[in-house]
């Protein structure tokens, strides 16, 4: 079975890093300007050459999301768009409206194109369409399950990518005009407010000043908030009907995020090689370690089942451990650690280092960069500490926030 790549989301320059150290075999990134995720950090035109001749040196795979719906004053600023990647040569780009697509086919000749999820891809025949005009890969909607992607895959030759992991968006394929009405924030152009997520009461027209909260009881289902997606049981399904990528969604997200969902996935799509395929019990604990709103398989395996929605505030955002710092540097059992939090002498903290999960040790000494004894370092200063053995630059280092089973904890 040829293994399905790993895509991973870079919303900026430490998070493509991140993606890569952790080991995806392509990462997807954009520019404001043209993606559905503008609150992103992204990159500039200047960046996004660095990063692709970046992501090439490590012989990795970068796809350039050009998949907002235009409006006729975006045209030109996209036709310019399109000679920059032109000259950059990313490995594909991602878009979703026809438009696009033409546009796109013209200015790249050389460069494939990927159809976005936003272009509600549900059937073989839609599949077959694009497959015809040239394109290269289908990312295929949210709302299909396995067996319609068997089906799918037995009708089209081209590559198929689904996402795996990450916020789901309530509204077909994404396309969500909440935030449009609500706070003239167009998701459809990359603005969304995440307005599925704020909370609701409902009112009858003949009953003003008369509001009952929406939420899940005995005889109904909250439906705007769903969990996040999770198919990292179902990973030799997906690549069993014929899966070419598995996606992260992710380019809002932060870089603790990243890392430890990267790194999950990158271990069970290496273990897809050996049949049976079985499910580590790490695997789960380390996904529910940082953000996230519960975990759900979506449509993939049938109608969503109620409880993979969000109906109270204990079905919210949750998480375990927060991010400490990033290693920079590894000299002799000691590493430069560029903080993104407080870190005190005493504190117990753990590295995202293969070997070493799960395992706590205590910050015994810290010095600043000068060697100088000092009682703690704060966010985005730099800090000297003893590291374990196996701990490598550009690991993560985090801690618990609060008291957790998942944890052994060794001293050391």
């Amino acid at each position: 079975m040829k293994k399905p790549e790993l895509l991973a989301p870079a919303g900026d320059p430490e998070k493509l890093k991140t993606t890569l150290h952790y080991g995806a075999d392509a990462v997807y990134l954009g520019l404001s300007e043209f993606s559905l995720r503008a609150k992103a950090d992204n990159f500039t035109p200047e960046g996004l050459s660095e990063a692709v001749r970046f992501i090439h040196d490590k012989g990795k795979k970068v796809y350039v999301t050009i998949n907002i719906f235009p409006h006729n004053r975006d045209i030109a600023l996209i036709k310019e768009h399109l000679t920059l990647l032109k000259e950059v040569s990313p490995d594909g780009v991602i878009l979703s409206d026809v438009g696009m697509f033409e546009m796109a086919s013209e200015a790249l000749p050389d460069i494939p194109i990927h159809i976005s999820t936003q272009a509600n891809i549900t059937n073989y025949r839609a599949a077959g369409f694009w497959e015809r005009l040239g394109a290269k890969r289908l990312v295929l909607s949210r709302e299909l399950t396995i067996e319609e992607i068997k089906d799918i895959r037995d009708k089209v030759s081209l590559e198929l990518e689904c996402f795996v992991h990450g916020a789901i968006c309530i509204s077909y394929s994404g396309r969500c005009y909440i935030s449009s009405f609500l706070a003239n924030r167009p998701a459809n152009r990359g603005e969304c407010t995440n307005s599925c997520r704020w909370n609701y009461t409902l009112m009858e027209e003949k009953r003003q000043g008369e509001y009952t909260p929406v939420y899940e009881n005995d005889r109904g289902t909250y439906l705007l908030s769903s969990k996040d997606l999770c198919m990292i049981e179902h990973l030799d399904e997906l690549a069993d009907a014929g899966i070419d990528s598995f996606k992260i969604e992710g380019r809002m997200k932060g870089v603790n995020y990243v890392a430890g969902v990267v790194k999950t996935y990158r271990e069970a799509v290496d273990s897809l090689e050996k049949r049976p395929f079985k499910v580590r019990e790490e695997w789960l604990r380390e996904l529910a370690m940082f953000s996230n709103r519960g975990y759900t398989t979506g449509m993939f395996c049938g109608r969503q089942p109620d409880n993979a929605y969000n109906h109270d505030e204990e079905e919210g955002y949750r998480m375990s451990h927060e991010l400490v710092g990033i290693v920079e540097s590894v000299n002799y059992g000691h590493g430069l650690v560029a903080l993104r939090n407080l870190l005190k002498a005493g504190d117990k903290i753990e590295f995202l280092s293969s070997g070493l999960e799960n395992r706590l040790f205590e910050v015994r000494e810290i010095n600043d960069q000068k060697g100088n004894p000092v009682e703690s370092g704060r966010n985005e200063e730099r800090v000297i500490i003893s590291l374990p053995k196996g701990v490598r630059e550009n690991d993560l280092i985090r801690r618990p926030v609060r008291a957790s089973s998942l944890l052994h904890s060794q001293t050391d």
